[in-house]
Parts: structure tokens; sequence; C-alpha cells
């Protein structure tokens, strides 16, 4: 056990950061693996390759993304800034590049192979630009002279362009919804909500009526005999076939026909197997981590590790409720993984950064005071420039 009074940077790390948030993290880091072993050897099996490709893949991406977590959870707040600005910048570039020379797959321009791994840049833009969005607001609120709200406003633009060019809708709305409730954190005048909420429902109009792959998902989700809609039949058979304590680990058919059982709707596939019990179990998990980082949030005293980790979670809680979502047929398709569970090196490591971040700046800082003594707090505004 760890003394208190040893002076450590581990010492110094187990003491200040959030113990049970990081242990809800490691946790679903886990079960990732888990649900990996239960869902993708059915579709190795499909692609004729070793039956454990994809979970052997997963592993090996697991102790890297793990590190990163721990690594970039014991940054100072201006660490983060500078660490989010830098992963921003060359995520932007490399999402250029993927225009011309990424991988095509269904269409779209979204991975880029470097050193023979597949990487998808967007993944890693997400959380660096709610950090810089955060600070630039931030900023804003101490200085009048900083046009905060305007450069944050053409970072997201920027940023949504790219990921409307690839095309990803999905991640460009849900990066919307982020930014928007960043703005509305930050202090969004009520007089200002009417027209953002008719900006962003133009937004969704205009996207319906100009990308085709858009207008069908939303056709068959409100009229299923208007198209395909194997994969989400599937997914509710699964749901129906495992009911509450499922079918037991391995014994689930409907993952072998289902294509993205190991992806998209690997909750599905956690839900024949290991029943609904479980799904509510790993949904309690996730409200718990982001219900607590959301407090962490409320509580601080500077507005840019209270803006930054409240869109962090959110970003976190909006991608994972959109992911159940679409397995149980509640809303259309997106696309979407469900972070820390589904297969995808780029996914993984992306939501380990994220939420390394959160663990930094939620993380008690000692602030000496006028006598020999420390007083464990956050640091003040003053000392983040």
């Amino acid at each position: 056990m760890v003394s208190r009074a040893d002076r450590s940077p581990f010492a110094e790390w187990l003491w200040t950061v959030d113990r049970y948030l990081f242990a809800g993290f490691v946790l679903l880091m886990v079960g990732g693996i888990v649900l990996s072993f239960a869902a993708s050897p059915a579709v190795a099996e499909r692609l004729g390759i070793d039956s454990y490709h994809f979970i052997k893949r997963q592993a090996l991406f697991l102790l890297p993304a793990l590190g990163l977590m721990l690594g970039v959870s014991a940054l100072s707040p201006r660490m983060v800034r500078r660490t989010a600005l830098v992963v921003f910048a060359v995520s932007l570039v490399l999402m250029v590049v993927t225009l011309f020379v990424g991988l095509e797959a269904k269409g779209a321009r979204r991975w880029i192979n470097i050193l023979g791994f597949s990487v998808q840049p967007s993944e890693f833009l997400k959380p660096s630009l709610i950090v810089l969005v955060a600070f630039l607001m931030s900023e804003s609120g101490r200085r009048n002279d900083i046009p905060g709200s305007l450069f944050s406003i053409l970072l997201f633009m920027m940023s949504a362009a790219l990921l409307v060019a690839q095309p990803d809708f999905g991640q460009t709305m849900l990066l919307a919804l982020v930014f928007g409730a960043l703005f509305f954190l930050n202090g969004l005048p009520w007089i200002a909500i009417v027209p953002i909420g008719a900006l962003g429902f133009g937004g969704l109009v205009a996207a319906y009526a100009f990308l085709p792959h858009v207008q069908s998902r939303v056709d068959r989700f409100l009229d299923p005999s208007s198209g395909d809609t194997f994969n989400v039949d599937r997914a509710l058979e699964a749901f129906i076939s495992g009911s509450w304590f499922g079918r037991g680990p391995g014994e689930g058919t409907i993952k072998r026909i289902l294509p993205e059982s190991h992806t998209d709707f690997i909750f599905a596939v956690a839900a024949e197997e290991f029943g609904i019990v479980v799904c509510l179990i790993l949904v309690l998990v996730f409200t718990f981590v982001v219900l607590r980082g959301l407090g962490h949030a409320a509580r601080d005293s500077d507005a840019f590790g209270r803006l930054a980790t409240a869109g962090l979670m959110v970003l976190f809680g909006i991608q994972s409720c959109i992911n159940m979502a679409v397995n149980l047929n509640l809303m259309p398709a997106k696309g979407m993984t469900l972070p820390f569970i589904s297969y995808g090196g780029s996914s993984l490591l992306a939501t380990a950064l994220s939420m390394g971040f959160v663990l930094a700046l939620t993380r008690r800082r000692p602030q000496a005071t006028g006598t020999d003594s420390v007083v464990v707090t956050r640091l003040s505004p003053a000392s983040l420039v």
C-alpha cells in the first residue's frame, strides 16, 4: 500500500486521481476484450482469416491504450492544452491527406494506412477539438480582447467540413451536439438557443436532402419496408433471443450473420450471449462514469477545466447512447462505435486519450498556502495561463 507520506510521482498520482473514475474506464476496457471474444471470431471466420484475428489486434492495442490513458492523466492542465493542440493539428493534416490517399470503404474515405495500421484521424480530432474549444471559451470569459467564440466556431466549421467531405455525417452530428453543449454550458443566452436550434435543424434537413446515404437511413428507420433493414432486424432478434440471462458465452447464433457484430452491433451480441441483465450493468457503468465526470465538472471553479471535462464526458456519453440506441432501433443507423467496447484500434486509443484528459483535469492538485502546510485543491485560473 502506498503511504500518503510518499512523495514519488506515482504516489502523487495515486492520491490525487479519481480512482473510481479510473476503475470504471478500466472495467469498460476489459469488458471490450471479453465481448470481443464473443463477437469477433464469427466475423473472422466469414472473412476466411484466423478466428482470433480481431481479438489479438484488440489486445495488441489494449496495453498501449491503458499506458496512454495513464500517461495523459499525469499531465497538468497546461500540458493537456498543449497536447490537445498538437493532436488536433496532426489529426487535421491527416484528415486532409485521407481525402486523397485514404482507404476507401463503403464509399467513404475515413482511414489512412500508417506503418501497416489503419488509422482513423477523426477519432483523435474529436477530443482535441473539445479541449481547444473549452480553452478558447474560458479565455474569452477572462479577457474581452480574445474572440474565443469566433475562433471556436471557425475550428468547428473546419473540422465539420472535413468530416462531411469523407463523408461521415454521424460524427459531424455528434461533434455538433457536443459543440452546442459547450456553448450552452459556457452561458449561452436563452435568446440564442432558438436560432442555433433552427440552424441545427436546417443542417439535418440539408443532409437529408443532399446526402443520399443519410436519406436512405432515415427512410429505412421511418419505414422499414422502404429498404434493407437486415442489420437492425438481426440486432433486435439478438435481444429477443438472449432474453434476461443470455444463451451463454459462445452460444450466440445471430452474430454469425450480423456483418458488424464486433463493431457497431457488439451491444446486440452482448445481449444474445450474456443477456439483458449484463447489458443493463454495462449501461450502469457508462452512466456512472459520465455522471461522475460531470459531477467533477460542476464542482470545478476553473472555467477551462469545467468546460473541457464536461465536453469530453458529453462526447463519451452521447456516443455511447447513439450506439446503444441504434442497436435497439431507436434511431437511424450511424455507424458509430461503443467507446472502449467495440473493436477498433483508433477508437480505443482515441477514447483512452480523451478519458486521460478527463482524469488529468479532475485530479486534485496541491496549492501552497502562506504557511508550511499544503492544501489539496484545484489550480487557480491564473496559474493555468
